[in-house]
This record gives C-alpha cells, structure tokens and sequence, in this order.
C-alpha cells in the first residue's frame, strides 16, 4: 500500500508498506483523509522523542471500513468511520473509571517511542480495534472528520475544567487547538469567551468563528485588559493552548483568585512556575491529556454546525504532496491552519465548499 513514511528526522518518502491484516477484534479502514498534526510537526525533527523512524505519521484520520475481523460486531465493510487517536486496553482501572486517556496500556497511533510503536494513518490503510471506532453521520466530508480528533482534545480540555454554568473563560493561544477549545467553551454555556494571540490573522479567524473578544495583546499588556474587561478581578477560567513558560505565567496573571487555569498546550516540557501567586490566590492549576470519551459529542457538534471546522482547514492534499507540506509548517509558514493528506484528494474534497480561505 501507499505510504508517507519518516525514513528519517525531516525526511518523507512515498513508500510501498504492507497492507495491515486486521485481527479478530480490528477493523480495517481504508483511509480518505488524514490531518497533520502540530504533535506530527514537532516528531518530524525528532524534537518530541515520540516519532522515533522509520515511521507512518498521522492519527487525525476518516475513512471507509474495508474489512472487519471475525470478532467484530458493530461495523461492516463500506461504514463510514472515524477513530480515537488514543488505543486504550479497556480493561485497566482507568479504562474501567472511563478515563481511557489514562490507560495503563495506553498507545497513540503513529507514535514511534521509547515504550511503544504503531504504525499511523499517512497510508492508504490502517487496522485499528473496534472499540475506538466511531461511525459518521452522511452529511459529514472525510476532511471534516479528520478534524473530530483535535475537537475531541478541546472539548476535552473544556470538561475537565469543571464548568458550574455562567462563567468567563479566556483562551490564551488562536491556533488549531485554541480555535476549537473557543467554540468548546461556547457550546459549553460560557456566559464570555475571550482569545488572546499576537498574531492578527488568527484573531480575525476567532471572530469569523463566534467568540466574544480577540485580544492582540500578550504578557502583562494582556493581564490589565483581562482586568479591565472584569472588573479587576480576573476570569473564572483561563484554557492555556500554547504551553510555554510565558504563556502560562500569563495564565496565571490573568484568572481571579479561587479560579482554575486548564493546561492543553504542551510545547515545552518545562515550565517556571509562580508558585506564591498559585498558593496564596487559590488558583487550580488542571491538565489536560488528549481526549477520554467525547467522540460521540464532538461529532454531534460538528455535524449541527455548533463547532465549525471547514474554515479551519487551509488545504486538503495528496500523500504525495506530505513532504513539501510538512517542510511549510516546519518553517512556520504564516496563515497555514489545518492540513489534510489522503490517499485519492480528488475524491474527498469538502462537501459543499472548498477547502482553504
């Protein structure tokens, strides 16, 4: 099968790969669109440690069932899916509780490190356990379903904050995940939703998209316009989809005594952390790790259009084309959102518009 393979740290090549067989409880997927992830970004240079080559990328993927193992009940050839990025074991005590991001077994597709490897969704198939397996609803494009994966981190990422109903929230970070965790936040009842970013272009995105105010501020210059918007009090919640050192000491400026700072962005894995200003304010510092369950939720949201995901992404592409594409984000080329790779692009463009802006 066709294949954008890392043969090497900043190196992809089209290759010939097995197709995968499915075992009993596994499906096969025959893959029409596939994102690339900013985690994808960071493992192309070997950066993250968790893209070790030679490797097939890609976990942000839809497409059609093409075959089922003998053990499988709910899916059948010609379905159109979905699928978790995260392969839990559902048997440990986490998977029990329903925090299978948690899993004591726990594996991500196309990740290559030093606990695990399994091969990723840059191919024209993969085989996946059923239990990860979602069904989409008709209306829904392949490219748009690519996208339920970063929808599900961010509605992820909202629930874990622990909304009461009526709060102010401020998203610090417009990119993929930031855009989405907004629009989370909204669908959430949020009585507010703010955005903070420098760069302009995505904040003219965020206000396309719904939210309350875009801020172009940063540092200090954004904690006294948070504090002027509420009063001098800070918002109840701060969702952080940048992680670095300033971003989050920000954060922390910027959330009201007694709030909570949620922690989605995870780009450095170190950061200062002001801790007299944790303490002595109350503040609840929350992570967030990938998704536990919100599929289902995030596929209700895209399809009504309560979550919008079409403006998000700048270009559905070949497998072929994956090289140059990663070289343009690796380089941090402006106004580039979401990129989608598949096998046949001709045949998975976004229904009922075109893809990009």
């Amino acid at each position: 099968m066709k294949s954008l393979l890392l043969t090497d740290y900043r190196k992809l090549e089209i290759a010939d790969l097995p197709r995968p067989e499915p075992g009993a409880h596994d499906v096969l997927v025959r893959v029409a669109a596939c994102g690339i992830c900013g985690s994808d970004v960071h493992g192309y240079d070997g950066s993250s440690g968790r893209r070790i080559p030679p490797l097939v990328m890609g976990h942000e993927a839809a497409g059609v069932v093409e075959a089922v193992g003998g053990a499988v009940k709910n899916f059948s050839p010609g379905d159109r899916v979905t699928f978790d990025s995260t392969v839990y074991c559902g048997e440990c005590r986490f998977c029990r509780s329903g925090d299978v991001n948690l899993c004591d077994r726990r594996q991500v597709i196309g990740v290559s490190c030093a606990e695990f490897r399994r091969e990723g969704a840059f191919a024209e198939y993969i085989a996946v356990p059923e239990r990860i397996v979602y069904k989409l609803p008709a209306g829904m494009s392949f490219p748009e379903a690519a996208m339920l994966e970063a929808v599900s981190v961010a509605l992820h990422g909202v629930r874990v904050s622990a909304v009461r109903g009526g709060e102010t929230a401020l998203v610090v970070g417009a990119g993929m995940i930031g855009l989405l965790t907004m629009q989370a936040a909204r669908a959430a009842g949020y009585k507010r939703v703010l955005i903070a970013d420098i760069d302009a272009t995505r904040l003219e995105l965020a206000r396309s998209l719904g939210v309350d105010e875009a801020l172009c501020l940063s540092g200090p210059q954004l904690t006294q316009e948070i504090h002027r918007h509420t009063n001098g009090l800070g918002v109840d919640l701060v969702l952080e989809a940048v992680g670095r050192n300033e971003t989050i000491a920000t954060s922390i400026d910027c959330v009201r005594k007694g709030g909570t700072v949620t922690l989605i962005g995870n780009i450095t894995p170190e950061v200062t952390l002001p801790l007299q200003k944790v303490v002595s304010r109350q503040i609840r510092l929350q992570g967030s790790a990938a998704s536990s369950g919100e599929y289902p939720e995030a596929i209700d949201l895209v399809a009504s259009g309560k979550i919008l995901v079409k403006p998000l992404i700048t270009a559905v592409a070949s497998l072929e084309e994956g090289p140059s594409w990663f070289d343009r984000l690796y380089a941090h080329e402006p106004n580039l959102m979401k990129i989608v790779l598949s096998p046949e692009p001709e045949s998975v463009a976004l229904a009922g518009s075109k893809a990009g802006r």
